[in-house]
């Protein structure tokens, strides 16, 4: 019997949840699932026992054979690459696209880059998923006992690097705005009492656009970056045109910024212990395009 629609629907969240995990892009999480319902009419096997493990499995291949082939483009990539930031809500639905998890946010996705493929493909359907080992053997075509040993290594490498999701969305969010506040006024005074001491800043222009090229670390150097983008748009009279809301991407804080109306980059906030610990700025038109669509219809 063939997977009907309405069935495949019911499982696109869990298939776009696995997607973007894997390939840290929305668009390309999309393209997956597009590419998986074409296989769900053209090489659906006759005895299909389990729709969700098969849709599942059928969307873990696709996005191995996506990772392979994108380690080249990375190593050519210019500046630091970033994950393309979706837009998410502390109310959301259990049933929604990204169920509410660390593994979503920016620094996992990013910390998650340090796998390979496979690795990568395991610890997450073991990890967030909670398939068995003998179920991700049969969907990555392995024995248990790899997927045993291949879970092994992931954790390993994952423990070394794991950042710590703690603190109340509430706290986070108004101190967002305190970062919007203090930045849109200029104030250097404001802005150092929120940054951690070591914090770092990354950002993604992916040549297409200004954004350093390189990751910068500690609170002077981050902000002397700040404060030099406000005087940049200041000199450039595009001030005035700048426009900054607070919203929830990947399920932490992040600011929008609009030049004259146009989504200009996502400042996605990394905050622990009451301090900013990370801002990851993501400016590559590319990576804008899916949440854009998101913020039109919220």
């Amino acid at each position: 019997m063939m997977i009907s629609v309405d069935e495949f629907e019911s499982y696109r969240p869990l298939l776009f949840s696995i997607a973007y995990r894997m390939l840290g892009s929305a668009s390309d999480a999309e393209d997956v699932i597009q590419d998986s319902w074409v296989r769900s009419a053209d090489a659906q096997p006759s005895d299909l026992r389990s729709t969700k493990a098969w849709l599942t499995t059928v969307v873990t291949r696709l996005c191995l054979d996506r990772l392979k082939s994108a380690r080249a483009a990375r190593e050519l990539y210019v500046g630091p690459w970033l994950p393309e930031p979706v837009l998410t809500s502390p109310e959301e639905r259990p049933d929604a696209m990204l169920q509410r998890d660390e593994s979503v946010t920016l620094a996992f996705l990013v910390l998650l880059e340090t796998l390979s493929a496979e690795e990568r493909a395991v610890f997450l359907l073991k990890e967030v998923f909670d398939y068995s080992h003998d179920e991700i053997a049969g969907m990555l075509e392995m024995t248990a006992a790899n997927a045993r040993q291949v879970l092994h290594r992931a954790r390993a490498r994952v423990a070394e690097r794991r950042p710590r999701f703690t603190g109340d969305p509430e706290a986070k969010r108004a101190m967002a705005k305190r970062f919007v506040a203090a930045l849109t006024a200029n104030d250097p005074a404001a802005l150092t009492g929120l940054l951690a001491e070591d914090v770092g800043f990354w950002g993604d222009g992916g040549g297409k656009v200004a954004a350093s090229r390189r990751p910068l670390s500690g609170r002077d150097a981050v902000l002397n970056l700040l404060l030099g983008i406000m005087r940049v748009a200041a000199a450039q009279g595009v001030l005035p045109d700048i426009s900054v809301n607070v919203i929830d991407a990947n399920f932490e804080p992040a600011l929008a910024f609009r030049v004259r109306g146009q989504l200009d980059s996502i400042y996605a906030l990394e905050i622990r212990d009451g301090a900013i610990q990370g801002i990851r700025a993501i400016r590559n038109p590319d990576k804008l395009a899916f949440i854009e669509r998101q913020l039109a219809v919220a």
